[in-house]
């Protein structure tokens, strides 16, 4: 799955949180800042896994505020360990 976060989520750790959540959850993927102040990711892995990841995002790292956390089909099929790309 893809996924979107809007909100204040750039400049306050999101991504970090992300990579060390997805890893503990063993779930694979990647996480990026976009241009337009939103955090993007593919993700995949368990279904429990997937849902408690799903949970944390809506909420995130103590200093973001998220608002929204789009989720999308992918096409893309992550296959080695969550990684955040620049």
């Amino acid at each position: 799955m893809r996924f979107v976060v809007h909100g204040h989520v750039q400049g306050v750790g999101y991504r970090a949180a992300t990579r060390r959540k997805a890893l503990g959850w063993a779930l694979q993927g990647w996480v990026f800042n976009r241009d337009d102040g939103c955090v993007e990711g593919v993700v995949a892995g368990p279904a429990e896994a997937l849902a408690a990841f799903r949970r944390w995002l809506a909420v995130g790292p103590p200093l973001a505020r998220v608002s929204q956390v789009e989720w999308l089909p992918s096409p893309e099929q992550p296959d080695g360990p969550f990684v955040v790309r620049k």
